[in-house]
């Protein structure tokens, strides 16, 4: 509303001193004669010809093609004109026929603003034979505003540039139903001198029978009025009407061609239903974010999420075909995308998927199809899992490095492979029941779904493990062997049935325009990813202004945080978390928690008003722990020394040498027992804050968040008997819930704000990196970075790598 005062302002101060108006602005009715209505009431208004705010609800480019008869000839050709327009950019143009020759139109429009609201401006002028009326050159502003689904509400002002010549126009939309169904609208066109009685208007409605195909009447002040029909075929659509003149009789039609954006079509009206399929790819890494430019070696999970939801919706879709040769992925990724076909297999859609190699995570999507097909050169590898660290001890005594770990609670394991060169009894007991549990959850959901029984799976795996394409078929595994290219020939093959294919882009759900009028309920999904740390990883800083932001934001109805981190530094955790608590006391805040969110990664989580948790998530893991890497022979094997001042009993605490070309120190000695002892305090007292934060967040009692912290983790399965998770579920199931828990009904609309949806622009690819990316992504390196940086501090964190890994 904020812009259509803007407008409002503007339009009535330079109508107000302007004079009055000659033949420099022709009428407004008899100039847009082709409309069928107002402009910000039905369909595009021209594309922004007429009013350019139009221009902002565009969702795609298009063209329409528009021209009038000569008197009663249907088939006869006068005048005539054409709009080619993208979002927020429009041209066009009209030719006229005069009694004194012809005239050339032209206009050029921008727009901007949003669903409930946008402003516009247009530059026009004329050409033509010199004979004709003299056009002068005008400047239109215009602004349409649409603050719920019943109400539009659309002002515009044309001025000329070469003389006082001003005219206004302001025109209303009703939908009395909320949506096409029926539109209501009036206008009116006022010029300085003449009276407001004396202004021509018009008023009307416009009824959509069914999708695709609409009838507009409209009446105007000179008892003449217009009689429309509109259809849509998708891609194209054709529109008509006749004029009656003040007599009633029927004076001539116009007509107009539409190509571009799609459009609800006529041919869903009778009854294209269940004939096509969706091919999606999924080769690549699929993340949360990726570069908005040249990185088509990731997907998008929330893409992919939202594509196989768009087929579901799509009345065309019968099958929903998945290739997975390249797919590298997460397995509690794997699992949301399983359960979205599960869902959409519930719909009465087929899910064919195919695969060339693939292993335990691959198979166990590809198992949810209701047809698995293999490439016959393929192979299929089920090994079960296993979690598997490397340790470093024994490297770095040889490196002249000593570690102390400080480890005060029993299951907090991070920096085991630092100080211990095997897993201690209780990390071995808690990664055991950990993959129990997620190797049982995926026997479970494959043999529901190829029909086998667990004593059958457990065979496959302990005595095959490798599979040829016959001898999958064979085990039950997969239906038939073929390749992608020949999809179409194995769909009919099993169906008997031609299927098209449709791709994710011109899906019904994805491709149509907005339903209804306004801004719709928005759901704010923000993403914490990678280390807690303050300006790396989730990026506390900001994601703090993100949550404060969006408390006071009143579009954004509720907020779903996907959480995809192993913790980090405490500070940053608990940043994030208090910005997430005042959240949630002004709306809910759902957390979804991705393949990892321990330690810190639950401690952001902690607060939010409900945590839904995959089956494969590792969760938990409440405790700090802390660890002292420092010289114990290594300058003097690289023959270097440090030296010092001091004034401080602990001054030198952390000093000695720095290493060269990595540019960290390493402390020159272990703690003293005094400090030692400090340390342990504050350690200790950082648990306490910690576990007492969990226990406020889940509402449960002290003690019993004591009797499961300890740094222990755990499976979502098990965490949710804990009272650590709440549900089971994935990031579509964690956005229905905000909006069943913001009051939106189910199949209400809704806007998803992803913050921060990518990476950046563009990588670089040819930047030089500061170590090799082998080196940056290890899990022992990153570790020993966060411990050089901040050394002594007690971190809330479970060492990467300690959980699932990506896999195919």
């Amino acid at each position: 509303m904020k812009k259509m005062k803007i407008v409002i302002f503007l339009v009535i101060s330079i109508i107000l001193a302007g004079a009055a108006v000659g033949e420099a602005i022709p009428d407004y009715y008899s100039r847009y004669f082709y409309l069928m209505a107002p402009p910000g009431a039905f369909q595009y208004g021209l594309d922004g010809y007429v009013n350019p705010a139009n221009l902002a609800f565009l969702k795609a480019g298009e063209s329409r093609f528009f021209w009038s008869t000569e008197g009663v000839k249907a088939r006869s050709f006068e005048n005539w004109g054409f709009v080619t327009a993208v979002p927020s950019l429009g041209f066009g143009m009209e030719h006229q026929r005069l009694p004194v020759g012809h005239v050339n139109d032209y206009r050029i429009s921008l727009a901007g603003g949003n669903d409930g609201g946008a402003i516009g401006m247009a530059y026009g002028w004329s050409s033509g034979d010199y004979a004709a009326p003299r056009r002068e050159r005008l400047l239109s502003i215009g602004g349409i505003s649409r603050p719920n689904r019943y109400l539009s509400l659309g002002l515009l002002g044309n001025f000329s540039v070469q003389s006082p010549g001003r005219e206004g126009v302001a025109e209303i939309g009703i939908r009395p139903l909320g949506d096409a169904r029926l539109t209501l609208f009036a206008d009116g066109a006022w010029m300085r001198g003449n009276k407001f009685k004396d202004s021509p208007w018009s008023a009307g409605a416009a009824v959509e029978l069914s999708p695709g195909i609409g009838i507009v009447g409209r009446y105007f002040d000179s008892k003449a009025f217009t009689l429309g029909l509109s259809i849509d075929f998708g891609h194209l659509g054709i529109s008509g009407q006749g004029h009656y003149d003040n007599n009633q009789k029927l004076s001539g039609y116009t007509y107009s061609v539409r190509a571009g954006g799609l459009q609800p079509s006529i041919f869903n009206t009778l009854g294209e239903k269940d004939n096509k399929f969706v091919p999606i790819s999924l080769k690549g890494l699929v993340e949360y974010q990726k570069y908005a430019l040249f990185d088509d070696q990731s997907l998008r999970f929330m893409d992919i999420l939202k594509n196989i939801r768009a087929a579901v919706d799509d009345p065309r879709i019968g099958i929903i075909a998945l290739n997975l040769s390249g797919l590298r992925i997460y397995p509690e990724n794997a699992w949301e995308i399983r359960e979205e076909l599960k869902r959409a297999q519930t719909a009465g859609k087929k899910v064919v998927i195919f695969f060339d190699n693939a292993g335990m995570t691959g198979y166990y999507l590809a198992s949810a199809a209701d047809l698995v097909v293999m490439d016959p050169q393929g192979s299929l590898t089920l090994y079960g899992y296993a979690i598997s660290k490397t340790y470093f001890r024994g490297t770095l005594d040889k490196l002249g490095l000593g570690f102390d770990e400080w480890r005060f609670f029993k299951y907090k394991s991070a920096v085991e492979v630092l100080s211990r060169d095997k897993m201690s009894e209780a990390d071995s007991a808690q990664n055991q029941v950990y993959v129990d549990d997620w190797y049982e959850s995926t026997r479970a959901d494959i043999c529901q779904s190829r029909g086998l029984s667990a004593d059958s799976f457990d065979s496959l795996i302990n005595n095959q493990a490798y599979f040829m394409p016959d001898m999958a078929v064979k085990a039950g595994l997969v239906d038939t062997l073929a390749r992608w290219s020949d999809i179409e020939r194995i769909l009919w093959n099993e169906t008997g049935n031609y299927f098209g294919a449709v791709s994710t882009e011109a899906l019904l759900p994805n491709a149509l325009p907005p339903v209804h009028w306004g801004l719709r309920p928005q759901i704010a999904v923000v993403y914490g990813l990678g280390d807690c740390a303050m300006d790396t990883g989730i990026k506390a800083r900001r994601l703090e202004q993100v949550f404060l932001g969006l408390a006071g934001n009143r579009n954004v109805k509720a907020v779903v945080f996907r959480v995809d981190s192993p913790g980090g530094d405490g500070m940053a955790s608990d940043i994030v978390a208090e910005a997430l608590k005042r959240c949630a006391q002004e709306k809910p805040v759902i957390v979804s928690q991705g393949q990892v969110a321990g330690s810190g990664g639950y401690w952001i989580s902690m607060y939010g008003t409900q945590i839904l948790a995959g089956p494969s998530t590792i969760t938990g893991s409440i405790g700090v722990i802390g660890g002292w890497l420092y010289d114990k022979g290594l300058a003097q094997k690289l023959g270097m020394t440090s030296d010092h001042v001091k004034r401080g009993k602990h001054a030198d605490l952390g000093l000695g040498v720095i290493l060269p070309f990595v540019g960290y120190q390493v402390p020159a000695r272990d703690l003293t027992q005094e400090e030692y002892a400090k340390m342990e305090g504050f350690i200790k007292e950082y648990y306490d804050g910690f576990v007492g934060k969990v226990a406020e967040g889940r509402k449960l009692s002290i003690d019993s968040v004591r009797s499961i912290a300890e740094g222990h983790f755990y499976s979502g399965i098990e965490g949710k008997k804990l009272g650590l998770v709440d549900e089971i579920g994935g990031l579509e199931n964690a956005i229905d819930l905000a909006k069943s828990e913001a009051g939106i009904a189910p199949d209400e609309e809704i806007d998803i704000i992803e913050i921060s949806k990518y990476k950046g622009l563009f990588n670089f690819p040819w930047r030089i990196p500061s170590l090799p990316t082998g080196v940056q992504n290890n899990s022992v390196y990153n570790y020993l970075k966060k411990v050089c940086e901040q050394p002594g501090q007690p971190l809330p964190m479970m060492l990467p790598g300690t959980y699932p890994e990506i896999s195919r």
